[in-house]
């Protein structure tokens, strides 16, 4: 390859791997379904999502294939704060990612990574149940665990801390509770990235849910997600471009009462996506409490 070539497509993989690392974001829309809005009672839980997703990235620049085992801890108590039961919960998640680019015509690139990503501490959570609405709130951060490298085309952790707000609501609306309406919105305060020293832009993700409970223990319900880029991203060779992306499928919810574990599977078709991966996100929900 001439020198001149050679530099063209030094220049070209690392502007497609810092493209790729710039639309890294923490939280994954579709993480919570029917019911997200609420939170479970006074108790301590074991919560396990399961994210199988592929899609396509932006501008035609390839595909992307992940898996993510994330669990969660959640501990919810009797202590009182305006009226809410408090709570905490950490999330420690484990994935595979793999992206397939094509730098210029007639050459593709492949790099997948396994291991530790970006752990969320929430240290706050609140809950209130009422007789036909609940509601939820808190306060999380995720921290920069995953391993990271600017010039890799896919890294496991995003480099930098994220503050998330969280505020949720379910309506029942019969006074059985077989109907349920949902809405979850988290707003996410993105930090410096290290190494490239650019702040990416905050990122607001909304969640809705409906669904009708069939059977004492089975709910089936479509849900959706819509998560917006609020602000531009900051710093040199940053975008000014607000990302977003829309999905949208069904979802089915069983209570095995036996073992005393409620299971969650969806399905989400991403319809639009702008500045993002667009493509199919499979969800097993796996919840016992202790």
């Amino acid at each position: 390859m001439k020198l001149k070539g050679m530099v063209r497509y030094v220049v070209i993989t690392c502007t497609l791997a810092l493209a790729i690392g710039a639309q890294a974001q923490h939280y994954p829309p579709g993480a919570e379904g029917v019911k997200g809005g609420s939170l479970p009672p006074p108790g301590a839980y074991l919560r396990d999502y399961n994210f199988f997703y592929t899609g396509d990235l932006p501008h035609g620049m390839g595909d992307v294939l992940a898996y993510v085992q994330a669990p969660r801890i959640i501990w919810m108590t009797d202590w009182k704060i305006l009226g809410a039961n408090y709570g905490m919960d950490i999330i420690v998640p484990f994935g595979y990612s793999q992206v397939k680019i094509t730098p210029k015509p007639g050459v593709s690139m492949k790099d997948d990574a396994f291991g530790l990503r970006d752990i969320q501490i929430e240290p706050l959570l609140l809950s209130w149940h009422k007789q036909q609405f609940d509601f939820a709130a808190g306060y999380a951060v995720w921290v920069p665990s995953g391993c990271f490298n600017k010039n890799d085309l896919v890294n496991l952790g995003n480099g930098y801390f994220t503050h998330m707000l969280t505020l949720g609501g379910v309506w029942y609306p019969d006074a059985k509770k077989t109907w349920a309406i949902s809405l979850l919105d988290r707003y996410e305060i993105n930090q410096e990235q290290n190494q490239t020293h650019v702040t990416l832009g905050n990122r607001n993700t909304l969640e809705w849910g409906f669904s009708k409970s069939v059977t004492q223990h089975i709910d089936l319900g479509i849900i959706g997600y819509y998560q917006q880029q609020t602000t531009s991203d900051c710093g040199h060779g940053a975008s000014s471009e607000l990302a977003h992306v829309i999905g949208v499928g069904p979802e089915v919810s069983v209570f095995w009462q036996k073992i005393g574990i409620f299971t969650s599977l969806r399905y989400v078709y991403e319809a639009e996506a702008k500045d993002l991966p667009q493509g199919h996100l499979v969800s097993l929900t796996v919840t016992k409490r202790f």
